[in-house]
């Protein structure tokens, strides 16, 4: 059998991604945000139902551990917010289960900052104007879409109050799968990736706000101005069809924190699911106070693959998962 070690990107692609790269350096510099690195290894991982994290067992000082691999460097970050830290950003190593494709892959490079008093308006002009700089022109129009308007528009649906029976048939119909079973979120998922996502950011970037509260995660709720449903304080911004960055008015309160990551696990155990354990650390942070602020979380791959023209992530990274 021959072995291809060969790097998975030219190597004149990888000089231009250490360009890139030193681009989002630069930027944040100018902004006084500071670059911080935190454990790729953790206590807890991401109880988010559609996230699988990864798992290891590790002998530590306390004998042998169960650690986990972080989706996203988020809870440590958030402790160094708790701890006093300021406007951070970290480039870090970020790990998903069962994600590799065009778009995807197992280990990617997540871009993740967090901005004390910076509201969620003013957190979208930024993650624009870094888009922008990293692409090197100007992206076109930054347009704000709400979540249930791009359905009643696409689809002629409004996600909030459709039955789950029609969502389901036709999330089925869209998908040609069987949704039957399928919750209300899962039907939403599906109709957002399939018939939504791939018409935005076509002529500019599309950020969508508003999304339902179910999927706030570790975001912020506030009213719908329209009926005063509840709804999430996150974005996510898109270019050309892809999501680049997904951000939060970042959710702050302990408990309600903890009732979350309980729901998540419920799910979890309802699916068949394996549990995830839960950061007890960064609850315990957000229990010693974590300032009220904004964050985002940006695929930098993702984006870098769209600066310079490639087809698949694979070709912007050293050695993507098949060939690591």
């Amino acid at each position: 059998m021959t072995i291809d070690w060969r790097p998975t990107a030219e190597i004149a692609t990888l000089r231009e991604r250490a360009r890139l790269v030193a681009e989002v350096r630069a930027f944040f510099a100018e902004r006084d945000v500071w670059e911080v690195e935190t454990p790729v290894l953790g206590h807890g991982g991401s109880t988010e139902v559609h996230l699988a994290a990864l798992s290891t067992e590790a002998i530590t000082p306390a004998g042998h551990e169960r650690l986990w691999l972080q989706t996203s460097p988020e809870f440590a970050m958030k402790r160094l917010l708790a701890a006093g830290s300021g406007p951070i950003f970290q480039l870090a190593r970020s790990f998903r289960d069962g994600e590799v494709g065009r778009r995807h892959n197992l280990e990617f490079t997540m871009l993740e900052w967090y901005r004390p008093g910076l509201g969620l308006d003013e957190l979208i002009d930024e993650t624009a104007a870094l888009v922008g700089r990293v692409l090197g022109r100007d992206p076109g129009p930054l347009r704000r879409r709400r979540y249930r308007d791009l359905f009643r528009e696409v689809l002629g649906i409004d996600p909030f109050t459709t039955p789950l029976p029609t969502l389901r048939r036709l999330a089925g119909e869209t998908g040609g799968l069987e949704m039957g079973d399928s919750d209300r979120d899962g039907c939403l998922d599906l109709l957002m990736g399939l018939a939504i996502e791939p018409g935005l950011g076509r002529d500019g970037l599309d950020v969508v706000i508003d999304y339902p509260a179910s999927q706030a995660a570790l975001a912020r709720h506030h009213r719908d101005p329209e009926d005063g449903e509840w709804v999430a304080s996150r974005f996510e911004l898109y270019r050309a069809g892809l999501e680049l960055a997904n951000g939060y008015d970042e959710l702050t309160d302990a408990a309600e924190q903890a009732a979350r990551f309980a729901q998540d696990n419920a799910t979890r155990c309802a699916l068949g699911l394996a549990e995830v354990e839960v950061d007890e650390r960064l609850l315990a942070a957000l229990e010693a106070g974590l300032p009220a602020g904004s964050g985002v979380a940006l695929g930098l791959d993702r984006l870098i693959q769209l600066a310079l023209g490639k087809e698949r992530v694979a070709e912007v990274m050293a050695f993507a998962t098949p060939r690591a």
